[in-house]
């Protein structure tokens, strides 16, 4: 009997943990979709009933109108060309970048390449913030203000995804290249031709991060651009809080509208970004 209840037992206990994990899930889940639930819902609001007492869901009326307004109230079609552009030529930089150094690391022999590395790595504990100005004096120097390559060749090099491809790369066996040598493989083809098509998952992972990040970047855009037709996603969303009154509606309407691209990226590439992360060591291993 003690025999038997043991295993009945021990499903019961996996059984109530499963349903616990779940149910902390959905309620994470819920939490984190509730700011997006009350910009769409501001989004569809008059502008009368934004701030109405008591807070409401739903207005008196559903404003479909208010992501057209938004969309002519400025240029925004311009700004999301801008941020397409940013985004994209810098996710294919710095995937095909940190590709190449990555294999540097992992794949080649050569002398002080560990220590080289951790120098290399050490760059992520530098702020953002402190290298705002030099950058700027460079970029203003080679007359990249109001630029799309001063926008995107600044962080289009980054040790971060290095570090990322760096560690998938390491978990493929010598073997795979090493065959390919034998049948007279150069060093280029084994990297085109075997690791990148081995690394989908944590190229994948990559672009979804940097394109994310290129296309909420706000500071650096802010700084490189004054011409209006240059404006990026986050600027063009702040032009709508200014001294003529804060359009919130509109603004609400704005931002559920350029969630659209990072939205389309995460769901295109999400069967990517979950292995790519367990496989690249960054899945708390």
């Amino acid at each position: 009997m003690t025999a038997l209840a043991a295993p009945v037992s021990h499903r019961l206990r996996a059984a109530i943990g499963l349903g616990i994990s779940q149910v902390l899930i959905i309620v994470a889940a819920v939490i984190t979709l509730i700011p997006f639930v009350w910009m769409l819902s501001t989004a569809l609001k008059p502008a009368s009933e934004v701030f109405s007492t008591p807070p409401t869901l739903v207005g008196s009326s559903i404003e479909w109108g208010n992501f057209a307004a938004a969309w002519n109230y400025l240029p925004f079609g311009q700004f999301m060309l801008n941020g397409v552009i940013v985004s994209g030529v810098g996710t294919l930089i710095v995937v095909a970048s940190s590709a190449m150094a990555a294999y540097a690391f992992s794949r080649l022999k050569w002398r002080g390449r560990d220590g080289v590395f951790l120098i290399y790595l050490g760059t992520l504990m530098i702020p953002q913030e402190v290298l705002i100005v030099p950058m700027f004096i460079i970029m203003r120097q080679l007359g990249w203000v109001n630029s799309y390559q001063g926008l995107i060749i600044p962080w289009a090099f980054t040790a971060f995804g290095t570090f990322l491809l760096r560690q998938f790369f390491l978990s493929l066996p010598d073997e795979l290249e090493e065959a390919a040598r034998i049948d007279g493989a150069s060093r280029w083809t084994s990297f085109t031709r075997i690791i990148l098509p081995l690394a989908t998952p944590a190229l994948g992972t990559l672009a979804v991060f940097t394109f994310i990040g290129y296309w909420n970047s706000f500071l650096w855009p802010l700084l490189m651009v004054s011409d209006v037709n240059m404006a990026t996603v986050p600027l063009g969303l702040n032009m709508f809080l200014g001294q003529t009154g804060n359009q919130w509606n509109l603004l609400m309407a704005a931002s559920t509208i350029s969630v659209i691209p990072s939205a389309i990226i995460v769901i295109a590439l999400q069967r990517y970004l979950v292995s790519g992360i367990a496989l690249s060591g960054m899945g708390g291993r």
